[in-house]
Parts: C-alpha cells; sequence; structure tokens
C-alpha cells in the first residue's frame, strides 16, 4: 500500500468516525426532544444533521478514491449501493425534523407560550442559586393531542435503518478490507 492509498484510509476512516457518530446521535434523539416540545433542541438537531449529513459525503468520495477500479467487486458495490441508500433516508429524516420544528412553533404560537425561554447564559449564570429549566421545554399536557407524531414515528423508525446499514457497511468493509 503506497503513501497516498494510506492518506486515502486516513481520511476515509477519519471523516467515517467523525461525521456518523454525530450523525447517528443528531437522528436517533430528535424524537425524544420531539415529544418533550423542545424547538430549540430539535431546530439544532435538524441543523447537525445537515452539517453531518454533507460532511459524510467525504466518506464516500475518499472511499470511491480508495477503490481505484476495483469497483467489480460485489462488496464494495453493496456497500456503495447501501451508502446512496443511506443518504436518502437521511433526506427524508431532514425534511421530517424541520417539518416537526415548524408543527412544534405552529403549537407553541397557538398555546400562546414562547417554544423555550432562550435566556443567554451570561444571564443563568449570573443568577446563581435560582433554578431555570431553560434546557427542556414545558411537558406535553396530558390531555392535548400529540403533536409531529407521524414525523416523530417516522424519524425514529428510519434513524435506526439509517445505522444498521451503517454498520452493515462497515462489517462489508472489515469483513473483506
Amino acid at each position: 500500500m503506497s503513501t497516498s492509498d494510506r492518506l486515502l484510509l486516513f481520511l476515509h476512516i477519519g471523516f467515517a468516525i467523525f461525521t456518523l457518530g454525530p450523525l447517528t446521535a443528531a437522528t436517533m434523539s430528535t424524537p425524544r426532544y420531539i415529544r418533550n416540545r423542545n424547538v430549540t433542541v430539535v431546530r439544532y438537531l435538524h441543523r447537525t444533521t445537515q452539517i453531518y449529513g454533507l460532511a459524510t459525503l467525504g466518506i464516500f468520495l475518499f472511499g470511491l478514491a480508495l477503490a481505484k477500479g476495483d469497483l467489480a467487486e460485489i462488496w464494495l458495490t453493496v456497500s456503495m449501493t447501501l451508502f446512496v441508500v443511506a443518504l436518502a433516508l437521511l433526506l427524508i429524516i431532514e425534511r421530517d425534523q424541520r417539518k416537526a420544528a415548524h408543527l412544534l412553533e405552529v403549537a407553541a404560537a397557538e398555546e400562546g407560550r414562547a417554544a423555550v425561554p432562550a435566556r443567554p447564559a451570561a444571564a443563568r449564570t449570573a443568577e446563581g442559586a435560582e433554578k431555570t429549566e431553560t434546557a427542556q421545554a414545558p411537558p406535553a399536557p396530558a390531555s392535548g393531542a400529540e403533536i409531529a407524531q407521524v414525523e416523530r414515528g417516522r424519524l425514529a423508525a428510519m434513524s435506526g435503518v439509517v445505522s444498521l446499514i451503517w454498520l452493515t457497511i462497515l462489517v462489508l468493509m472489515v469483513w473483506n478490507g
């Protein structure tokens, strides 16, 4: 293996480690914050999904450069196909996160309250002893209908499927690489 191949392998593995972890954490934790009606965190997770989803293209590009014409091998073709399927599912996940954030904002406006009290960190630390709950939105009322229930279910299911796809690709890479 040449030095350039080692560099490509290092970049391929580095991109996989530093993009798939945060991406998977963001997509899999979104349903919890939708259930808690925390618009701020849902928007943050949506943005995280966008950024790291785009960065995963580096994994694909470095892997493609590393393959260098060995694309006739079935495990490489299967891995690339699964990767494209995962990217398509990530587009649906991103859409559902955006829609859920919008629905949560609309519901908060209809209830006549702010989605989540937003105060700068300096103001929170200046008050010291006062307990604030800016990290969590108020719990959903028990009698009200669930907001973004369809999106929450779809996000939970598809983020699990995407995680399984990443694991399958990892097994193919380790088994045949």
